[in-house]
């Protein structure tokens, strides 16, 4: 049998699923906006934040809550190859398999020939790793109220992606992910304890351990996941080790913290 310390680190795995989408108030809300968002006639839709505030989670929730009722299509890993993107696009949407290269404007005779009753709605995430060619044409198809797009972009310091202009004159919503708040982040590390029945583990996180994670983190949830996976490793050492006397097995010390954080390197030691 597992001990509680491995069932607990393996909760923060980094994985995207969205069975692991934890509810907060005002994520919950965020992505009521971005569901609503997908029944209005918007062209494009952008959800875009730093590198680990839950944009791949949205997107795959998101895909899995609408399957049913929508014509929805999933695209976690960028398709770099421009004529790759159209023929899985072809494949997928419009069950057309096109042999050899196939370029924009073939691409738009395919859709221009087929007739579907709802506009189906392509969801690509990461897409700060497509070319600006190949976007642009992205553009285009959404124009043409053919396609219905929702992407993720990573917001960068140097730059907001959102203020360019062929971004504002194309994109109809744009939703902004952040990372979380103190209290927060405590709902959010709890909930994902409870949700996976390792009640006594969520209980060790104090409001005061939630702020030194926080104060390495900055409520960012990727880095919060991989400092507390970090964290419960070091809990299954000791335990594996029968040394679990020498540490506190009913809160969480900010030693063992500071231990992690220079384990995934928050803390350059």
């Amino acid at each position: 049998m597992s001990s509680i310390y491995v069932k607990s680190r393996n909760v923060f795995l980094d994985t995207v699923n969205a069975n692991d989408y934890i509810q907060l108030d005002r994520v919950s809300t965020i992505y009521q906006s971005l569901k609503d968002s997908i029944k209005k006639p918007l062209k494009m839709i952008l959800l875009f934040g730093k590198p680990g505030t839950g944009k791949s989670m949205f997107l795959t929730k998101l895909y899995k809550d609408l399957l049913e009722s929508q014509n929805i299509y999933l695209y976690q890993t960028p398709i770099i190859d421009e004529s790759e993107f159209y023929k899985t696009l072809a494949q997928d949407i419009f069950d057309t398999k096109y042999n050899g290269e196939l370029n924009f404007t073939q691409f738009m005779k395919i859709v221009a020939s087929k007739e579907l009753k709802h506009v189906p709605v392509v969801l690509l995430d990461e897409a700060q790793l497509y070319s600006e060619t190949l976007m642009e044409k992205i553009r285009l198809l959404s124009d043409s109220r053919t396609i219905k797009f929702v992407i993720t972009l990573h917001k960068t310091e140097k730059e907001d992606l959102i203020a360019k202009e062929h971004f504002q004159t194309r994109i109809w919503e744009t939703i902004e992910l952040e990372n979380a708040s103190n209290v927060e982040l405590k709902i959010y590390i709890q909930k994902k304890l409870m949700k996976a029945n390792c009640f006594d583990s969520a209980n060790m996180f104090t409001q005061k351990a939630v702020n030194k994670i926080s104060s390495l983190t900055h409520g960012n949830y990727r880095d919060t996941n991989k400092l507390i996976y970090a964290l419960f490793d070091i809990y299954s050492t000791y335990e594996k080790n029968n040394q679990l006397q020498d540490i506190k097995t009913d809160q969480i010390s900010n030693k063992l913290i500071e231990m992690a954080a220079i384990h995934t390197g928050l803390i350059d030691a």
